[in-house]
């Protein structure tokens, strides 16, 4: 990532770090620590010693180099900075960002979980202090991952029993009957998001003795039906794509110290023609309490490559031109 002095012209923000003894933790190894801080703000970082160089928009420039500041000082203190947390940082909350730069959100046995967003923390605090908890938005917000995370951290707690997880088969129609294969192979494809959350959060051998025994129970929104979910944490993901029935059905199977969270993205609604989202419907209708936690994440929330958040937008605006 070096530099040299006929590329000067093109920077838009120069710093200059004073200690050089943190600058290997800061960099990271290979510069991997600054590579992400390129794809995060869409610029680029380039350095001599102790000088870096950010070159590209004013504004991004501004804020990645105000964050880089931020870690230095605190590299200086002595706090030990873990390369996962540059992954964490959004250009739309800069400062937020560096502040909670060492707030662990979740706690796992494989890894610890770190917001990326206010929303995001706004999201898991509300998961941890309510009943009933609405996660909405477009994809890559890290929605589903932090409900998993949070049902994983609070079973690791023994503060419920089981996880159920859930979602429905809508490409199926929820007729899971008259595919080939027995029930898991059926099922596994449309809970395959659901899975991949759980290996990236519980040790293999550790995953599949809680599917066993049923600690851990992944299934369609079908299979829940004439249950009461006790002493249980629950997630219905990929909600838009619920009825009204449906919704109605799910929510209320809540039961004594359980908690249930509700993820969908309005905007990827998948039923047939004139059917009605269930997850459109509650917002709509759902009673004001402080029971009831509720949060919409925007596109600057989005976690994915920097370019999802770009495609996104590109939907979103030609939809409202197809509406004029």
């Amino acid at each position: 990532m070096k530099t040299n002095r006929n590329q000067l012209k093109e920077i838009s923000k120069v710093i200059e770090l004073d200690d050089n003894s943190c600058l290997v933790d800061l960099y990271g190894e290979h510069d991997e620590n600054l590579s992400k801080l390129e794809n995060n703000f869409g610029i680029h970082i380039s350095y001599r010693g102790n000088i870096l160089e950010f070159r590209g928009e004013s504004e991004p420039c501004l804020h990645a180099s105000q964050l880089v500041l931020k870690i230095y000082k605190k590299l200086l203190k002595g706090e030990r900075i873990n390369s996962e947390m540059f992954d964490n940082f959004s250009k739309k909350d800069v400062l937020a960002s560096a502040d909670r730069l060492n707030t662990v959100l979740i706690k796992t046995k494989k890894k610890n979980i770190y917001a990326r967003s206010s929303n995001q923390t706004k999201f898991v605090e509300l998961i941890k202090s309510k009943d009933l908890v609405f996660g909405v938005g477009p994809a890559g917000t890290g929605k589903t991952y932090l409900a998993v995370a949070c049902a994983v951290e609070s079973l690791l707690k023994k503060d419920i029993n089981k996880i159920i997880l859930s979602r429905p088969a809508v490409e199926a129609g929820e007729r899971l009957g008259f595919l080939p294969g027995d029930l898991k192979e059926k099922i596994d494809p449309y809970l395959r998001p659901l899975y991949d959350a759980m290996n990236d959060l519980i040790p293999e051998k550790t995953l599949e003795r809680y599917i066993e025994n049923n600690t851990i129970e992944i299934a369609p929104l079908a299979f829940m039906r004439g249950r009461t979910l006790e002493n249980a944490f629950i997630i219905l993901d990929e909600a838009q794509n619920t009825s009204s029935m449906q919704m109605k059905m799910f929510l209320t199977r809540l039961g004594k110290n359980s908690s249930m969270v509700v993820v969908g993205d309005s905007t990827q609604i998948d039923l047939p023609r004139g059917e009605r989202s269930g997850l459109s419907e509650i917002l709509e209708i759902m009673p004001k309490t402080n029971d009831i936690g509720q949060v919409h994440f925007k596109n600057k929330d989005i976690t994915r490559h920097r370019l999802v958040s770009k495609i996104v937008k590109a939907y979103e605006n030609n939809k409202r031109e197809t509406k004029k």
